[in-house]
């Protein structure tokens, strides 16, 4: 036979026929998985600005069963007790709610007790702004005005010392006395929070993580709280879920911000104002050394609970009713 035959083995290879000519599969693959990569990333920074962005601007309408209506944003005010008897405001901490207070009110049942859910807090309501610690302050005082109180002894526990504190600097007339419980006297006292508190302070993972938010998450965040073993009530994890990430973030800046213009000892010295301060010995979010700090205020009664911690309500009820009904029936007006 004269015609070439061409073994099958030896026919020139053809290109893919999706390959454009001088461009290799491979390197088309990478190219097709770098796009989908990208795309993906886009996407998902999409989804967590529209997260942040929505868990930022969130409100809610106050749900409380006892409101006080006030412009701006009710609160939720729980009384309790003869209202003919000495009053006693109780102002729970930052994530706080008038369920904080439960475990001490067998002590002041002969008291008129006055709990108020501040702004942003348990059944109150959480607008967007007035989260000021003077703000929550005057919001406090009108709730107070409404109900009808004349003069009381205010308590406030963590962030609500200054609140209380605030309180006593605009309303000489409403103030008759006030107990602080481990709040914290100045900022740099500040020990930190839980490893889940600083994570909820992070800027888009935070607004993530409480968009995420479940019961666990919760009980994580509040384990500086204690030191003590205590049974975390349900009601107080629900208060805490039942918050806006901008009331939570927004009253905690408030709160530094205070301490940071002026510390609380320096703001009490000059009120002259009967003065009762209670600190947890191993307070794990205040320093329990800073306690002293309030020395500076005149005729100041220092009480360090051994082995409590940073809520005394909790860890050790007993003596720390007992120390608020002595303060409270001591200073009450006559």
């Amino acid at each position: 036979m004269d015609e070439k035959t061409t073994a099958p083995h030896s026919q020139p290879a053809r290109s893919h026929p999706d390959t454009p000519p001088g461009k290799p599969r491979g390197r088309r693959s990478r190219s097709r998985r770098r796009r989908i990569t990208v795309l993906a990333v886009g996407v998902l920074t999409a989804l967590l600005t529209l997260n942040t962005v929505s868990v930022l601007t969130q409100t809610a309408d106050a749900s409380g069963a006892h409101l006080v209506h006030i412009p701006g944003g009710d609160l939720n005010v729980v009384q309790d007790g003869p209202p003919d008897a000495p009053t006693v405001v109780l102002i729970h901490g930052l994530g706080g709610s008038t369920s904080w207070w439960a475990p001490v009110l067998p002590a002041l049942r002969d008291l008129h007790v006055v709990r108020v859910d501040l702004l942003g807090h348990g059944g109150s309501a959480k607008p967007a702004d007035g989260y000021g610690i003077a703000d929550q302050a005057r919001r406090v005082g009108t709730a107070l005005d409404r109900l009808g109180v004349r003069r009381a002894t205010v308590v406030g526990h963590s962030t609500g010392g200054a609140v209380a504190t605030s309180l006593a600097e605009q309303r000489s007339d409403l103030v008759a006395a006030i107990a602080l419980i481990d709040a914290g006297p100045r900022l740099d006292a500040y020990i930190g929070g839980s490893f889940v508190d600083n994570l909820v302070t992070t800027p888009v993972v935070g607004q993530l993580i409480w968009r995420l938010r479940t019961d666990s998450t919760v009980r994580a965040a509040l384990s500086t709280a204690f030191t003590r073993k205590v049974a975390v009530p349900d009601r107080i994890v629900s208060d805490i879920r039942g918050m806006t990430y901008r009331s939570l973030t927004a009253t905690d800046e408030a709160s530094s911000a205070y301490l940071k213009e002026r510390p609380l000892p320096d703001r009490l010295a000059g009120l002259g104002l009967p003065t009762l301060v209670i600190f947890g010995s191993r307070d794990r979010r205040w320093q329990p050394s800073s306690a002293q700090d309030y020395r500076r205020v005149p005729n100041a009664r220092i009480v360090i609970l051994e082995g409590v911690g940073h809520t005394p309500m909790f860890e050790d009820p007993d003596a720390t009713g007992a120390l608020l009904h002595g303060f409270a029936t001591e200073t009450a007006p006559h």
